[in-house]
């Protein structure tokens, strides 16, 4: 389980300073698919980097399983989105010198993972293994880094617009790829984005405007990629 208890984070200083997160706090529950929906400015990747470690608040705690990650040291945090998180971006950040099999044996390798040609046949990339980067499409490159960051086994899935920079067909499949794999490894999912309608497949949705959770509430009924609106 995630906790976040009084979070809060400022960027800048003087005139320029801006709050990004205003004393929020917010609980994610383990096997949680949630999404995270604001505009542009609202606070949600701000959320999404403190909740992962990526950033630490200027205040308040971010718990997970009773260990509260702010108070670890530099090192001990590197260790720990090491071994109990990954990220997938809107940006694929894919090593263009490797093959798809490359960049995900990279991820593997991070948690000592050998059995991750299972992740590879899932994503429907058996046949693009000896390919590079630069010789598939979007959605394959897509699929190429969620393969990546699944293959540490992670905890924690977290994405940041995944399908930003996707068409409505890639999206969809991504997507589907992303809902399925959830529930069949049963990891927990925080996803950021500001299409609504991504909404209606999760659990949990957290809404934010200008630095503050406005509302969450559970979702009991959940569709699938193919059945929400674009």
């Amino acid at each position: 389980m995630i906790e976040i208890k009084n979070g809060t984070k400022t960027y800048g200083s003087g005139d320029s300073m801006t709050t990004a997160l205003k004393n929020v706090s917010v609980t994610i529950a383990d096997g949680d698919y949630a999404v995270i929906l604001g505009a542009s400015g609202s606070g949600k990747s701000t959320l999404l980097h403190i909740a992962s470690g990526l950033e630490r608040p200027d205040s308040g705690a971010v718990i997970y399983d009773g260990v509260d990650i702010t108070a670890l040291s530099d090192r001990k945090l590197t260790a720990f989105r090491k071994e109990k998180v990954g990220f997938i971006f809107q940006q694929y950040y894919l090593l263009p010198q490797m093959t798809v099999k490359q960049n995900v044996k990279m991820g593997a390798d991070l948690a000592g993972n050998r059995d991750y040609q299972q992740i590879i046949g899932a994503l429907g990339l058996e046949n693009k293994l000896n390919r590079f980067p630069s010789e598939l499409s979007g959605g394959e490159q897509q699929r190429v880094s969620i393969a990546r960051a699944l293959a540490k086994k992670p905890q924690v899935l977290f994405l940041d617009e995944p399908t930003g920079a996707l068409d409505e067909a890639t999206g969809r499949s991504v997507l589907d790829y992303i809902s399925v794999l959830q529930k069949d490894l049963h990891f927990s999912l925080v996803m950021i984005t500001h299409n609504a309608n991504i909404a209606e497949m999760a659990n949990t949705v957290i809404r934010m405007n200008s630095g503050n959770i406005i509302e969450k509430y559970h979702n009991d009924n959940q569709k699938t990629a193919y059945e929400i609106g674009w």
